[in-house]
């Protein structure tokens, strides 16, 4: 697994806990739907911290909620 199909899986996984599209993710986090759509699919390798925040606070979190799940946790990650 590569960091990129962690956080991947977090925020679909995220997603889907709140009954949001990636589309609704797009508008509360203010970052473009290409680039939320890059993100769950995998193909953005190189996620900006920035980014991330603007997704935390647009769900309501810290990053250091959203960065908090076993696949992030536990996983030995592959050199991307």
């Amino acid at each position: 697994m590569t960091y990129a199909d962690a956080i991947s899986i977090r925020l679909l996984n995220i997603c889907k806990e709140r009954n949001i599209t990636v589309n609704k993710l797009s508008t509360l986090s203010g970052i473009s739907h290409s680039t939320i759509q890059d993100l769950v699919t995998g193909k953005s390798k190189n996620v900006k911290l920035k980014t991330l925040h603007k997704i935390a606070v647009g769900l309501d979190m810290t990053i250091s909620e959203l960065l908090n799940f076993p696949e992030m946790n536990e996983t030995i990650f592959e050199d991307e």
